[in-house]
């Protein structure tokens, strides 16, 4: 057994919201991945099924330009954010995320009523963000992580699972 420690990094910054002038179904993450980061892309690595789930729900192209794709689920009035704004971390497994700083989550609710829901992609998001204890006036749902780490789950049933943001983006 190797007995060298893990020696977690301090990350940059996660990224930035990215949201319409009207909110109804908030997406948050746990924190980006690494080639998220250098990609400066929520959902950047290629075997993420963010994307394609997107897609299949929403019928917004996975290989149109990041800004394109996020201008139209903004404009379907869905926001993506993280849960987490700073962490140390090794690789980028969020089972490896140590020393969280939150992101001001509790603000961002107040500046969008008309939000109807709360997605959190994953059980880490889903953790972390019971942690945060937010007084809420809105459902939250944690769904599957679209991350291609999350093998329990096939992409089919992902879909199934995330089928309910259309349904509060028609409201």
């Amino acid at each position: 057994m190797d007995s060298t420690p893990v020696i977690h990094t301090k990350c940059p910054a996660g990224l930035p919201p990215i949201h319409g002038e009207s909110v109804k179904v908030l997406i948050l993450g746990s924190f980006p991945s690494r080639q998220s980061l250098l990609n400066i892309e929520y959902y950047g690595n290629a075997r993420n099924h963010f994307w394609q789930i997107i897609e299949i729900l929403l019928q917004i192209d996975r290989h149109l330009p990041y800004a394109v794709r996020t201008i139209q689920l903004a404009d379907r009035g869905i926001a993506l954010w993280d849960i987490i704004q700073t962490c140390s971390r090794e690789g980028s497994a969020d089972t490896r995320i140590r020393d969280p700083v939150f992101n001001d989550i509790a603000a961002f609710l107040k500046l969008y009523p008309s939000l109807h829901l709360i997605v959190l992609n994953g059980s880490t998001a889903g953790r972390y963000f019971h942690r945060m204890n937010i007084p809420l006036s809105v459902p939250y749902v944690v769904l599957p992580s679209t991350s291609p780490a999350n093998t329990r789950f096939t992409l089919d049933e992902k879909v199934r699972r995330w089928e309910i943001i259309r349904t509060h983006c028609i409201q």
